[in-house]
């Protein structure tokens, strides 16, 4: 396997075991980034893990990557001891959905988690959000943003989550970025606000229709994430990512996408998920220090407890001491 595929060695702290076998999952987003981590990390517990995105090895999504592909998500999925089943899917095209939701039931008859990691737009931040007003953004651009970050988490749950009540214990994910703490303050322009809190009202409401079913809801968000666009954006590796520290103090509080994929991973093989998360939203960051997991260098970063206590906060004190 080729670097750029290599899977990270399992959390030092990890059990062997195989608490999801036998599970069904859908990373609906699972391209790169988070996705691509959490799809590989359900894997690595044993599940079976449909991965779909809008990039395979024949065609490019607007995001402009053609090196990373849901295909070669798969293939890490089943490296890391799962199966993983690449179905192209774009989630904003209803009858594409529902064919991925017809197939899944012909295959296995139930889905028992739902992953919902949509995205796909730092391309239009950089060009449409980042030091605008939200007048000054492009309405075409700002409506593909509520396009991309809200109307596809909501097209998934609304056809795919009659397939995961079928599950004794349906889990439904929403990955957002930031916490209802912190989006507290504003995220900077109003289609990026909209898109990031959506998914936060989405776990909070769903939560209250699954919890006759036993599910659990809930929203969660990685910190400064050094996804794949990110350290390129940066121009590092995961190798030496703190390079760019002198560019981007903060980047010093970053984490890896498999930090967020492991505490996924723990939350989904919580048997009391259900009492001590359903409609809420939490972080990496928080899950980590109830489930004990670590980041791929042994750290535990909080960012957003950074955020709030260093950069919003004023307190003296490093990016060392969240970690």
């Amino acid at each position: 396997m080729s670097q750029k595929t290599s899977l990270p060695n399992s959390a030092p702290n990890a059990s062997q075991e195989r608490p999801l076998a036998g599970r069904i999952a859908l990373v609906a987003g699972a391209t790169r980034g988070a996705g691509r981590a959490q799809a590989v990390e359900l894997g690595r517990a044993g599940a079976t893990v449909y991965v779909t995105g809008r990039t395979t090895r024949t065609q490019n999504s607007e995001v402009g990557r053609a090196t990373e592909t849901i295909e070669e998500t798969a293939e890490l999925v089943t490296a890391a001891g799962g199966t993983g089943i690449a179905v192209p899917t774009d989630h904003l095209d209803e009858e594409q959905v529902r064919s991925l939701v017809r197939r899944i039931d012909r295959e296995q008859g139930r889905l028992d988690i739902l992953v919902n990691d949509l995205w796909g737009g730092e391309h239009l931040l950089v060009a449409s959000v980042f030091g605008k007003k939200s007048w000054e953004t492009p309405l075409a651009d700002g409506l593909r943003i509520l396009d991309l970050g809200v109307r596809s988490h909501v097209i998934t749950a609304a056809l795919v989550l009659p397939l995961l009540i079928r599950s004794d214990a349906p889990l439904h994910v929403e990955i957002t970025d930031g916490t209802a703490v912190s989006n507290r303050r504003y995220r900077e322009n109003m289609y990026y606000d909209l898109a990031k809190n959506a998914p936060i009202r989405l776990a909070f409401g769903l939560g209250q229709e699954l919890a006759q079913y036993g599910g659990t809801a809930v929203a969660v968000s990685p910190g400064f994430m050094r996804s794949e666009q990110m350290l390129a954006h940066f121009g590092v590796t995961e190798g030496n990512w703190r390079d760019a520290i002198a560019r981007e103090p903060s980047f010093a509080i970053a984490e890896s996408p498999y930090f967020l994929a492991r505490t996924v991973a723990a939350l989904a093989a919580d048997p009391d998920r259900a009492e001590r998360w359903n409609g809420r939203s939490t972080s990496s960051g928080e899950l980590a220090r109830i489930y004990g997991v670590r980041d791929v260098d042994g750290s535990r970063p909080d960012a957003w407890a950074y955020f709030e206590d260093v950069t919003h906060g004023g307190k003296d004190a490093s990016a060392d001491d969240y970690r």
